[in-house]
C-alpha cells in the first residue's frame, strides 16, 4: 500500500437526482476526512451510522446520511475506505464534492478504485475485468459468466498452469547446474518434453472454444439474409418487438445494416437486418449488398428469409453465404399463393427450416423458441470456464509459441528451452496481470466508469 498515493473519491451511483447517492473515499486520510466530515462522531468499523455531515467551518450539515466504514486491509481497494450514503438531490452532491475537496481528497479517474484493489492484490487483473463485465452485463448469462470470472475460476486455471511452468523450468536449470551425469541429464530433459507438450494440448484445447467467452459478453451475431422483398425487416421488427428497420413495398429499401440487441435464452444476440441480395446498377444499393454479404460472413448464424409468396426456389449463390446450423424461414406463408417444401432444400447443408408470416406473427413464436434454444446451445454452461477478451487468446497463442519453442531445444539447449519456458511464463502472467505493463493496465482500466 502506497502512503504517498492521493485519497480519492467519486460518486458510485450514476449522476443526477435519485432516492439516494453514494459517495465512495479510499486512500491512507480517509479516517482523517471521516473524523471531519462527522465533526468528530466515531462511525464503528463495517456498521452502518447515521449522521450529521458538515463542509469544513461550517456549523450546519448539510445532509443528514449513512456512514459505512471499512478498514483496510479488509476492504475493497485494500486501504482504508468510507461510504457516503446520501439523499440523492445535485446540490447534497456538490456539497459532499466541495467538502471532500477542501479536506483533501481528490477526484478519483475512470476505474480508480478497482485499479487499487489490483494493485493491492484485492483482484487479479481477471477478476477487475469481470468486475466491469458485472456492472455491463444485460443478460443472464453475461452475468453468470461474470461472475464465476469475479469467483477467480480463470485466474486459479492460469495460475495453474504458471505453477506448471515454473516447477518444469526448475528442473530444466537443475539439469544445467549438475551437468556431471550427461545420461541422467539426458533421460530427465527427454522426460520434460511430455510435460511442456500436456500443457500445450490443455492450452489449445481452452482456445478451442468457438470463442464462446467473447460471444457471451460481446453478443452472438445474427444476419438476416435473402433477396429484396422477402420480408427481413418485417421479420426483424416482429423479433424486436419494435420498429426498427423501415418497411415498404418498394424492392431495395433496407440499404445499411440495421442492428437490434435481444435476450434469448438469457443470452445477448445482435440481430442484423441487411440489404437484399440482387443484381443492381445503383451505386448505395451495391454498397449495401457488399455490406451484406460482409455481414452474413461474419455472422455466427444466418437467417435465409424466402418470400414463400412466389414460385421461384431457393437458389442462386445466396445459398453459398449459408453454413451448417443456419436456417431457413419461408415467410408470407398466410398469403394464399404460398407454397414451400416439406423438407431441406439446401443439398450438402443441415439447416433447420421454419414457415411463418413476420406480418401476421404466424409460426413466429416457435421459430423464436427454435433460435433461441440454438444459440443456447453455442453459447450454454461448460465445465470449464471461458477466456472473454481478445488479450487473453493472444496471451495464450504466446505462450503456446514459447512452449513449443521448448520442446524444440530441450535437447541440443537446454539454456535456450528454459528462456522459453520464461517467455511462456511472462506472456500466460500477462493476464492476470502478474506480468503486466503500465499501457495494458491504463487501457484496461480506462475503460472502467468512474466510481469503480
Amino acid at each position: 500500500m502506497n502512503a504517498n498515493r492521493p485519497t480519492i473519491f467519486a460518486l458510485a451511483t450514476p449522476p443526477g437526482k435519485s432516492g439516494l447517492a453514494v459517495m465512495r473515499v479510499s486512500g491512507t486520510r480517509a479516517s482523517t476526512i471521516l473524523s471531519a466530515l462527522t465533526q468528530g462522531k466515531p462511525c464503528p468499523e463495517r456498521m452502518a451510522t447515521l449522521c450529521n455531515l458538515y463542509e469544513k467551518n461550517e456549523e450546519k450539515p448539510f445532509d443528514h446520511a449513512l456512514v459505512l466504514w471499512f478498514k483496510g486491509p479488509a476492504s475493497f481497494t485494500g486501504e482504508d475506505v468510507f461510504e457516503l450514503h446520501l439523499h440523492g438531490g445535485p446540490a447534497i452532491i456538490d456539497a459532499a464534492s466541495e467538502a471532500l475537496l477542501s479536506l483533501g481528497a481528490e477526484p478519483a479517474g475512470a476505474g480508480a478504485f478497482t485499479r487499487r484493489a489490483f494493485e493491492n492484490a484485492k483482484l487479479d487483473l481477471v477478476q477487475a475485468e469481470a468486475v466491469a463485465d458485472l456492472i455491463d452485463a444485460q443478460t443472464r448469462g453475461q452475468l453468470e459468466q461474470a461472475q464465476r470470472q469475479l469467483r477467480g475460476d480463470l485466474g486459479a486455471l492460469y495460475g495453474t498452469w504458471r505453477e506448471d511452468l515454473t516447477m518444469i523450468r526448475a528442473q530444466i536449470e537443475a539439469c544445467i547446474d549438475f551437468p556431471e551425469e550427461d545420461d541422467v541429464m539426458e533421460d530427465a530433459l527427454a522426460a520434460l518434453g511430455p510435460k511442456v507438450s500436456t500443457l500445450m494440448a490443455q492450452i489449445d484445447m481452452h482456445l478451442q472454444d468457438h470463442h464462446r467467452g467473447e460471444r457471451v459478453r460481446e453478443g452472438l451475431r445474427i444476419a438476416l439474409i435473402g433477396k429484396v422483398n422477402a420480408g427481413k425487416s418485417t421479420l426483424l421488427n416482429r423479433l424486436a418487438g419494435e420498429e426498427a428497420a423501415i418497411v415498404s413495398d418498394e424492392p431495395g429499401t433496407t440499404r445499411d445494416v440495421v442492428r437490434v440487441r435481444l435476450n434469448l435464452g438469457g443470452f445477448l444476440v445482435e440481430l442484423a437486418d441487411t440489404a437484399g441480395l440482387r443484381t443492381s446498377n445503383h451505386h448505395i444499393e451495391i454498397e449495401g449488398i457488399k455490406r451484406a454479404r460482409r455481414t452474413a460472413k461474419d455472422a455466427d448464424i444466418r437467417i435465409l428469409v424466402v418470400d414463400a409468396s412466389t414460385p421461384e426456389a431457393v437458389e442462386g449463390d445466396v445459398l453459398t453465404l449459408l453454413r451448417d446450423g443456419d436456417f431457413l424461414v419461408y415467410n408470407k406463408c398466410d398469403m394464399q399463393s404460398a407454397k414451400w417444401p416439406s423438407a431441406n432444400t439446401v443439398p450438402g447443408l443441415e439447416v433447420s427450416p421454419h414457415t411463418l408470416s413476420a406480418r401476421e406473427g404466424k409460426g413466429v413464436d416457435e421459430f423464436l423458441k427454435t433460435l433461441g434454444a440454438r444459440v443456447v446451445s453455442l453459447l450454454g454452461a461448460q465445465e470449464s470456464p471461458s477466456l472473454t477478451r481478445a488479450r487473453h487468446r493472444l496471451a495464450l497463442e504466446d505462450t503456446k509459441r514459447a512452449l513449443a519453442l521448448c520442446v524444440d531445444r530441450l535437447q541440443d539447449s537446454p539454456e535456450l528451452a528454459g528462456e522459453h519456458l520464461r517467455e511462456a511464463g511472462a506472456a500466460l502472467g500477462q493476464i492476470t496481470g502478474e506480468a503486466g505493463n503500465e499501457e495494458v493496465l491504463g487501457k484496461i482500466f480506462s475503460a472502467f466508469c468512474i466510481g469503480k
